[in-house]
């Protein structure tokens, strides 16, 4: 079982259990997931800490997130421009704190969970396959953001 933390398309968020990366991906696609809240079936996952294998404990540690919000955040409470500030520094945090693998990603997030390789945060390149690959076999991972700038 793999736990989501997911939000609908008016913010509000909640927890999902399934059986799988690609059960979740199933029922998205089928509109058979639906908020709690509101009943809308515009569900996607939200930003969550990734659970971190030590090798002393064996054990996973999840990372500290900040309590969620009490209510639901507009868009006038982040303009678009705030955003992407919040995301250059999401991006600067794991560029200045992890290590670069490039297209090597997958394979070793995939080695660092089986403790294969030492624990440590990584980033990089993986395909859409790889990623789904990942998810289904439910290593942690967080896809960064992609950012105006990106595009030129």
């Amino acid at each position: 079982m793999i736990k989501f933390s997911l939000v609908c398309q008016d913010g509000h968020e909640f927890e999902g259990w399934f059986k799988s990366g690609a059960a979740y991906e199933k029922q998205a696609a089928r509109a058979e997931i639906v908020c709690p809240t509101c009943g809308s079936t515009s569900v996607d996952k939200a930003i969550m800490a990734p659970a971190v294998n030590t090798r002393k404990s064996g054990k996973a540690n999840a990372a500290p997130v900040a309590p969620a919000p009490a209510a639901p955040l507009s868009n006038a409470q982040f303009p678009p421009a705030e955003l992407q500030q919040m995301m250059r520094r999401i991006r600067e945090e794991v560029h200045a704190k992890a290590e670069y693998v490039g297209g090597r990603f997958a394979e070793e997030a995939r080695r660092i969970h089986f403790d294969e390789s030492p624990a440590r945060g990584i980033y990089g390149e993986a395909s859409a396959e790889e990623a789904k690959e990942l998810a289904e076999d439910g290593i942690p991972f967080f896809p960064l953001p992609t950012l105006p700038e990106d595009r030129n």
